[in-house]
């Protein structure tokens, strides 16, 4: 098979947030770590960064490169007069835990945090147990299913809702949610999609507000309601537009980025057969499997930064202002770090230093959530199936460009 173009041309000539380099991020990072570290997008701008140990220093380092880049990402140009009048009859954007520094972001993060305790992720196994076993029913009964459709997205999303003490009836409405969000974090939208996603979102923020409403005078075990009634030192709690914000991220975080590497998974079992051998005949490998899935597919691909003040990274000057973006995906496979790193080794001795929860104090506070997902998926899996069988080429694969996120639209299997 041809290179794409892309990878031909200069690198000069190209800007990593193209859909032709999102199109081919494997090789197009390897160039960028191999050709330019750090490199000056002369047609955005934008500063890239690509190497694992400058990657994880940026991503620490929240006093000189601040995830304050909300403001920074809304539009400067001429108002959208349509879309103006669309999110007039939502709630106001605001700031919290993805867009915000310490001191303020760990007031979001504290408040949250008591929604994720290891007891409440630790006494999650049985229900994600009977999920999975549950869509492995249906889907051994079909033959040939859409595994993303299927088992990938239902597993997480089924769970987050679940937790989220939301009714499953609304289940599709909460899979269009997720997806207008991240139409809107994608960067490539048209008009017409951005559009319906502010649509979208707006029947978001009214349908949370009112389950928030609700828990606020009848509170539940769930997160809604820690969220409603949590307090961090003795400050006042979240008002809304604060709270949807969060119940924002947790959508998207609870379950995208997850049925990423759920189906990523699967697709490396298809590509190395020796390796699913191997966990088939030792499933106590499935903890390292679960990391080495997450650097391999690393799901929250890039992410924003913003240059606080004059610097410079690996010698190339930095003025204040600038937009970084920091290339976890790339920094997983860098051959400084891992060995052979496009190989899938679910015995990888170092795997667990991988950085796709990101890294420092905005790792994704999910975090051990997904590992959980991923593993109970991953054993039931492996105990019911004895093949997954691809019934389209690989080269066929629908990756939707995407700046920030990376992950297949579908996978059409059969399994036995």
């Amino acid at each position: 098979m041809s290179q794409p173009d892309i990878l031909n041309k200069p690198l000069a000539e190209s800007s990593p947030i193209s859909p032709e380099a999102l199109a081919c991020p494997v090789q197009y990072n390897e160039r960028l770590r191999t050709e330019a570290p750090v490199y000056h997008c002369p047609h955005s701008g934008i500063y890239f960064v690509s190497d694992y140990e400058t990657v994880r220093r940026i991503a620490k380092d929240h006093e000189t490169f601040s995830n304050k880049f909300g403001q920074a990402m809304r539009p400067t140009q001429e108002v959208d007069e349509e879309l103006a009048a669309i999110q007039a009859e939502g709630y106001q954007s605001v700031d919290t835990m993805l867009t915000e520094d310490p001191p303020v972001h760990r007031r979001y993060r504290g408040l949250v945090n008591q929604a994720f305790t290891a007891r409440r992720v630790s006494t999650l196994e049985p229900n994600i147990e009977t999920i999975c076993h549950g869509l492995i029913d249906k889907m051994l009964a079909k033959g040939e299913v859409d595994f993303v459709t299927d088992f990938a997205e239902p597993v997480p999303l089924t769970v987050i809702a679940e937790q989220l003490g939301v009714s499953l009836e609304d289940y599709e409405l909460f899979k269009t949610w997720s997806d207008a969000f991240v139409a809107q974090l994608s960067g490539m939208a048209s008009r017409e999609e951005s559009l319906e996603a502010a649509r979208m979102i707006v029947k978001f923020q009214q349908y949370f507000a009112a389950r928030l409403e609700e828990r606020r005078e009848n509170p539940q075990d769930d997160i809604i309601s820690d969220i409603v009634h949590a307090k961090f030192e003795d400050e006042l709690p979240l008002d809304i537009p604060e709270m949807l914000s969060i119940l924002q991220q947790l959508l998207v975080a609870g379950n995208e980025t997850t049925t990423s590497s759920i189906a990523e998974a699967v697709l490396l079992w298809i590509q190395y057969p020796d390796q699913f051998a191997k966990l088939k005949a030792n499933p106590d490998l499935v903890d390292n499997l679960v990391e080495e899935v997450l650097r391999l597919s690393t799901p929250t691909a890039n992410m924003w930064r913003v240059a606080t003040k004059d610097t410079e990274i690996q010698g190339t000057p930095v003025p204040a202002g600038s937009m970084v973006m920091i290339k976890f995906s790339s920094a997983n496979r860098d051959a400084e770090v891992y060995p052979d790193p496009h190989t899938f080794d679910i015995e990888r001795e170092n795997v667990k230093t991988q950085i796709a929860f990101g890294y420092g104090v905005h790792m994704c506070v999910g975090a051990s959530l997904a590992r959980k997902e991923m593993n109970v998926a991953f054993r039931c899996l492996l105990e019911r199936i004895e093949k997954f069988e691809l019934l389209e080429e690989i080269e066929d694969l629908n990756y939707p460009p995407n700046v920030l996120l990376r992950g297949v639209s579908g996978l059409k299997l059969r399994v036995s």
